[in-house]
Order: structure tokens, then sequence, then C-alpha cells
């Protein structure tokens, strides 16, 4: 069992929307370069977690640290990509990647970054000329400008056809490898759940809170195809089947 100290260490005992308890009684750890996906039926709070762990939401009862200390509302150090891209229409790509930065926009590390997503050139168009696919990737691209700590995603590949969302994941794989990026992910998809992440949390509703934690100790980069990726996706099918999300 690892004494590695976490680099995010969430706890949220009550979030209330009106009189309604939304989340309750949630903890949940991930250390440097981990990848943690989040599970379960809609509308059980995930993406409401996410928003707390990103400084989005402070009207709940617990406290978010990172690196040991409390954060205290948005910070460079966590980012959040949404479900769409949510690209300034009007600023090129390369300003939508630099958008965040503070001071001088670094050219070389907009270009750099912009390669390392697969979108080399690029960096003169319009979001407009963009698909589904390569607007995710300029979003992803956006969120590592500033060089976080911690990842947050909310769906993100949801809205793109089924070969780009694979082309997808193997760069998210990519790029939190390459920059030591702590990730925590809501997704729909199973499969995605396990092919990413180190551990799975299945989410139960009503409140939510966190019902199972499957670990997924598989090596990356993972078959897709393997039993052994097949039997963490039935782990994980089971626990949303106990938490009636299925």
């Amino acid at each position: 069992m690892t004494t590695e100290s976490p680099l995010l260490d969430v706890r949220v005992r009550s979030k209330r929307f009106a009189q309604q308890d939304v989340l309750r009684d949630v903890h949940l750890q991930l250390r440097e370069g981990e990848c943690v996906t989040l599970v379960g039926a809609s509308g059980c709070g995930k993406s409401t977690l996410l928003r707390i762990v990103a400084g989005l939401d402070r009207d709940y009862e617990g406290e978010v640290r990172l690196g040991g200390e409390a954060t205290a509302g948005p910070t460079r150090d966590i980012r959040f990509v949404f479900q769409e891209p949510r690209l300034f229409p009007w600023l090129t790509v390369a300003g939508n990647v630099a958008f965040d930065g503070r001071g001088p926009v670094d050219d070389a590390r907009v270009a750099a970054l912009l390669d390392e997503v697969g979108l080399a050139g690029f960096g003169s168009r319009l979001p407009k000329a963009l698909s589904g696919g390569q607007a995710q990737r300029v979003a992803i691209a956006r969120g590592l400008f500033v060089q976080p700590r911690v990842l947050l995603l909310d769906e993100p590949f949801s809205a793109v056809d089924a070969f780009t969302r694979l082309k997808l994941q193997e760069l998210l794989l990519s790029v939190a490898r390459a920059h030591r990026i702590a990730v925590l992910m809501v997704t729909h998809d199973i499969d995605e759940a396990v092919y990413l992440g180190d551990r799975v949390l299945v989410f139960e509703a009503d409140p939510g809170r966190i019902g199972a934690a499957i670990p997924v100790t598989l090596q990356q980069p993972r078959d897709r195809d393997a039993p052994d990726v097949g039997q963490a996706v039935a782990s994980v099918r089971r626990a949303l089947q106990r938490a009636h999300a299925l």
C-alpha cells in the first residue's frame, strides 16, 4: 500500500440544491500522474463534483486540497475541459490556446502544444474551420497551456464520432503521461472509463456518493480486446447495476 501523499484531496460532506442533497460524504484522492474516471447515472452529481474541484462552486460543506493546501476558488493548477470545446469564435486557434495565459504569449509553446495534439499548422485558423474532434483537441491544448497539475474533463468526447473518440482517448493518455498531470474525468462510456482509468469510481444517486472504487491495475497502453480489460468492464457494469444506474 502506497504512503505517497495525494496531489488532490477532495472531501465534500454535503452539497445541496434548494432542499435536495446532491452530494454527501464524498471523499476522493488523486496522485500525480493518475487518471481516475467517474461513472454513474445522469443527475447523480458527477459534474457538480467536478465544478467543486475546479473552484467554480463554493457553496458546499467540505474542502479541496491541492498539494496539501486548501484551494479558495479557481486556480491555474486545476483546469477544466468541458463537454463542448467552448472556443471563442473570434479568436484563432492559437489565440484560443493562449487565452488563459498571463503576460506575453509564448508563441513557441502554443506551437509546441498544437503539434502535440496533432494540429501543427492550424494556429491561424478560426474555430469555424475545425471539425468537432479538432476543436476538442484545441480545448485540451488550452487546458495544458498554463501547465496545470490536475486536468478535469466532463464527458469531453461524447459529441464526436466513434472513430474520433478513440483517437482522442489515445491523445489524452499521451498528454497526461507526457505532462505528469493527474486526470479526473466524467464519462458515461464504461469501456472508456476502464481503458483510461487507473481507478473507476462508480457513483450512486440520491444523494450522490461513491458506491464503489474499482482499481484497474493493467499497464498502459491497454489492449481494448484483452480478457483482463473485459473483466474490468464487467466489474464496473455490475457495480453500476448495484447502484441502479443500469
